[in-house]
């Protein structure tokens, strides 16, 4: 098993508001950062929606009654592995296992499907979730791109 080398080759770091209309902002970004390892386009789709799903959770899930900002940083390292956290201080969760239970929502009202860690997994090759109640979630999404450009 290859180890992950300790500091990235490059990075980008962004805080926003927990709006929805920043969801698009965020998906862009990390699209435009990770051009420089030249992705395959199903590569960057896959990426796109996975960070997508993560910024949406933190807006619509983290941020239920209030409002606060999203942190979201891309890291690329070595060999074309790339590591892109997205995290909330908002309400946090509980049990992390039942959220990322397919089709477990906690906005049912809303015509939530209960998807989108299930839509994480199946695009990113690791998901990790930290979460502590009233003090906010921390998803970290894993994957390797095998662009054709290595920095």
């Amino acid at each position: 098993m290859s180890r992950r080398p300790l500091r990235p080759l490059n990075e980008m770091t962004v805080s926003f508001p927990a709006k929805s209309e920043n969801e698009r902002f965020a998906r862009l970004a990390v699209s435009g950062f990770l051009s420089q390892l030249d992705p395959t386009i199903d590569e960057l789709s896959d990426i796109r929606t996975a960070v997508s799903e993560a910024v949406t959770n933190a807006i619509v899930h983290g941020y239920r009654d209030f409002t606060g900002d999203v942190l979201l940083q891309v890291r690329i390292f070595e060999e074309g592995r790339i590591s892109i956290k997205v995290q909330d201080k908002g309400c946090g969760m509980a049990d992390i296992e039942q959220a990322m239970t397919p089709l477990y929502t906690t906005s049912p009202e809303e015509e939530r499907a209960g998807l989108g860690f299930t839509i994480m997994e199946n695009f990113m090759e690791k998901v990790r979730v930290k979460s502590r109640p009233a003090k906010g979630t921390t998803v970290v999404l894993e994957r390797t791109i095998k662009g054709k450009r290595r920095l």
